[in-house]
């Protein structure tokens, strides 16, 4: 599919696995799956539900929606183990990452789809601060944390993102099911951006909308999370990362 100039020149078919990983999003995700499945380029949504309390599940149980895989956990681990199990099942050749409480858009999926089908990428970034795409406006210190996670991340990884700890992170299959992922919560982002880079995985940023949530609207990530997410850079990084990969191929010889 390499040297098309543009989304246009194809048409959109199945082709993306959408893993969403869910906890307690009894509120969002009839309309979450309602906008993934409008998207033309979808062709399986995986739904893990990492063991919610608040009625998901019946809804799940429930549900008849066409192209949907679900997952059910039997205790809440974290958004990191809900994301490691829809990766080891992912049949399509594209994998995308869809939080199901609608802070993200599925339309723009063709943006992130775009470096991949061209041949350009092994994974594109969905970056909330590129772009000149509408952002609700929130939490002032929200968006400085992110920033500075993601320039820590940068200072490790020798890359120049601009959102390391976006939702929105879309894969060859054979790039995510390369890589072993380990983290159950959110230091699962520092950890795959730093085993992308370690792998030497062609990378592509693109400007996305973003809609984000308040707390009582159920937003989940706290400062803990941040503190983890530095350990999780430092820990990650390609330089450490290349040295537990020499040391494993050295053990298997």
């Amino acid at each position: 599919m390499q040297g098309f100039a543009n989304m246009h020149d194809l048409d959109p078919s199945p082709c993306l696995s959408v893993v969403m990983p869910c906890y307690n999003e009894v509120q969002t995700i009839i309309e979450c799956v309602a906008a993934v499945s409008e998207s033309p380029w979808v062709g399986e949504i995986i739904i893990v539900d990492d063991g919610s309390t608040d009625g998901t599940r019946e809804v799940l149980n429930n549900s008849k929606w066409p192209k949907v895989r679900i997952v059910l956990l039997e205790k809440n681990s974290g958004k990191g183990s809900a994301l490691r199990t829809g990766f080891t099942i992912a049949k399509f050749p594209y994998v995308v990452v869809q939080d199901a409480d609608l802070e993200y858009d599925p339309s723009e999926y063709s943006r992130l789809l775009k470096p991949l089908i061209q041949g350009k990428a092994d994974v594109v970034y969905g970056s909330r601060f590129k772009g000149g795409d509408a952002h609700r406006v929130l939490y002032f210190w929200h968006a400085v944390g992110n920033r500075i996670l993601t320039l820590f991340s940068n200072m490790f990884t020798n890359l120049n993102l601009t959102d390391m700890e976006t939702c929105y992170k879309c894969f060859t299959r054979e790039a995510i099911q390369s890589i072993e992922l380990q983290e159950n919560r959110f230091g699962i982002e520092p950890e795959i951006t730093g085993k992308v880079a370690a792998n030497g995985l062609r990378i592509y940023e693109v400007g996305i909308s973003y809609s984000g949530r308040t707390y009582d609207e159920g937003k989940k990530i706290g400062w803990k999370d941040g503190v983890r997410a530095v350990y999780c850079i430092i820990k990650y990084s390609p330089r450490l990362e290349k040295r537990r990969i020499a040391k494993k191929s050295t053990l298997s010889n």
